[in-house]
């Protein structure tokens, strides 16, 4: 059975280069703890809090945040792959540079986020907060933001190939340059009010 922690604080420790796969939190509370290079498979946080922690260049697999909150964490070159994060928030976190390939994102919470530049793949972000978020330049190709909150988004330059646009307002984001495909341009056209033939 995973290693399992419930109920606990940990303050001003350093896991550099930690190795928590397969580790379980539940209710647990990190402050100012060095998680720089850390990596994770199969590691679960539930309802966890982060405040002020180091995940830079940190790595993580097949890992769970479940309704955790990140306050004020530094998320410099981190790397989810295939992680759920599924009602978790993020509170004046530096997120950039940040890649997210696939997972479950779902419900997550990044209102005004400075995201620029990042990467998203084939991640599913339903009913994610992302309202007056900044994706300028960033990859967002594959991603389910079916119902998502997209008002006063910055998108431009941004890729958004090949994801699920339903929710957008186009009138109400910066849009110039953003990269949409065919299906995405006539979603677009529509929503604007004209007929596409």
């Amino acid at each position: 059975m995973p290693e399992l922690t419930e109920d606990t604080t940990f303050r001003d420790e350093d896991w550099y280069a930690e190795d928590l796969a397969d580790r379980r939190f539940v209710r647990c509370e990190f402050f100012w703890v060095d998680l720089t290079e850390a990596v994770s498979r199969g590691a679960v946080f539930t309802e966890c809090t982060f405040g002020n922690v180091q995940f830079n260049a940190s790595r993580h697999t097949d890992s769970a945040f479940t309704r955790c909150t990140f306050a004020r964490c530094n998320l410099f070159e981190a790397d989810f792959t295939g992680c759920k994060l599924v009602g978790s928030t993020f509170e004046q976190c530096d997120l950039r540079p940040l890649a997210v390939s696939g997972g479950d994102w779902s419900f997550v919470g990044l209102p005004g986020a400075d995201l620029r530049g990042i990467r998203l793949t084939d991640v599913r972000m339903r009913e994610a907060d992302l309202t007056g978020a900044d994706l300028t330049g960033a990859t967002v190709t594959g991603v389910d933001l079916s119902g998502a909150q997209l008002r006063g988004c910055r998108l431009g330059g941004a890729d958004l190939r090949g994801s699920d646009l339903s929710a957008l307002d186009p009138l109400s984001v910066e849009r110039a340059g953003a990269i949409v495909d065919q299906e995405q341009a006539v979603l677009i056209a529509r929503a604007l009010g004209f007929e596409v033939g």
